[in-house]
């Protein structure tokens, strides 16, 4: 990865649905190289997928909970079945394991309160958990997928010829 893959996928992050034509011509390339280095980001998985961001509010899904999960089962066993629980679950949006008090931590969207108690009440009752908490997201002040790029380790240019 050299500094042409990391502005592609600056501009790919920006605008997915740019033609391959514009994105090389932003990137100082012909079309079939900026193509073949975007293939190759995809078949090496840096690009995961190419997805419509939505909003929230014009699918009804206004409300943003994170629920914060502790339990006294730390097994393989009982993390495979909440795992799979969880990802049966479409208003989970985001889930992870968490270091600290807190063993795991859902993002969950959804369109109001009682629909958050309904979610409640499945995952309750489908898996032994010991303590349950959720915060309300009060304002979306900043919501992106784009992730930092100026963590990425580039490959050095490539030395002159002379």
């Amino acid at each position: 990865m050299d500094r042409i893959d990391k502005m592609i996928l600056s501009i790919l992050q920006e605008d997915v649905t740019l033609p391959v034509a514009e994105i090389a011509r932003r990137v100082g390339l012909s079309t079939t190289p900026a193509w073949r280095r975007i293939q190759k980001m995809e078949e090496d998985g840096v690009i995961k997928g190419r997805v419509a961001v939505l909003d929230p509010k014009a699918v009804n899904a206004r409300v943003t909970v994170f629920v914060f999960i502790t339990t006294n089962q730390h097994n393989e066993d009982w993390l495979i079945r909440f795992a799979k629980i969880i990802s049966e679950m479409p208003e989970v949006v985001e889930f992870y394991r968490m270091s600290g008090q807190i063993d795991y931590l859902l993002k969950v969207v959804v369109p109001d309160i009682e629909a958050y108690d309904a979610f409640y009440k499945r995952l309750v009752s489908r898996i032994d958990i010991t303590d349950v908490s959720s915060a309300f997201a009060m304002e979306r002040i900043k919501d992106t997928a784009a992730l930092p790029l100026n963590y990425m380790k580039l490959d050095p240019p490539p030395k002159a010829k002379g």
